[in-house]
């Protein structure tokens, strides 16, 4: 998969060298992605919904269309809205950090032990991104939320 990887530097903390940059030798080790770009971004204070500043997002999104992008690697912790929102802006997969663990330890697990558990750290990590994904499923009865499985099984 075409891959862009943007490590960003927040005002404040120390300069990184991204040729040696742990993150970036993350990405190479996965066999499934074709680094296309890397990228410094250098912020003064991170956008509460999107992380990167608007004016770096616009120019990413172009240049994620123009290269026919389908991964970002971004080496920062992402809230899942800020996930999410990207992904939308982008219209591209975005992983942080610990998406890139996980994705390089289940390629790596060979025994059905190690499989599994990576997996239910994949499912751990997913969770909270997962919050109100079945919202169209509840109904409101008598100024209470209830799920569709407990007022199916009440009538």
């Amino acid at each position: 998969m075409r891959t862009y990887v943007i490590s960003v530097i927040l005002q404040g903390k120390q300069n990184k060298n991204f040729k040696d940059d742990e993150f970036f030798q993350l990405a190479r080790s996965l066999s499934a992605l074709n680094i296309k770009s890397k990228s410094v971004i250098r912020l003064t204070k991170s956008h509460p919904a999107f992380f990167l500043s608007k004016g770096h997002l616009n120019n990413i999104r172009n240049y994620i269309a123009d290269n026919d992008i389908g991964l970002v690697l971004i080496d920062n912790p992402l809230s899942p809205v800020q996930q999410r929102n990207l992904e939308k802006k982008l219209i591209a997969k975005v992983l942080d950090r610990t998406g890139l663990v996980l994705e390089i330890f289940g390629s790596r697990a060979q025994s059905k032990e190690g499989m599994l558990q990576v997996e239910l750290a994949h499912l751990l990590h997913q969770k909270s991104r997962l919050v109100r994904s079945w919202t169209h499923l509840e109904r409101q009865r008598g100024g209470e939320r209830i799920s569709w499985w407990s007022w199916r099984n009440s009538n």
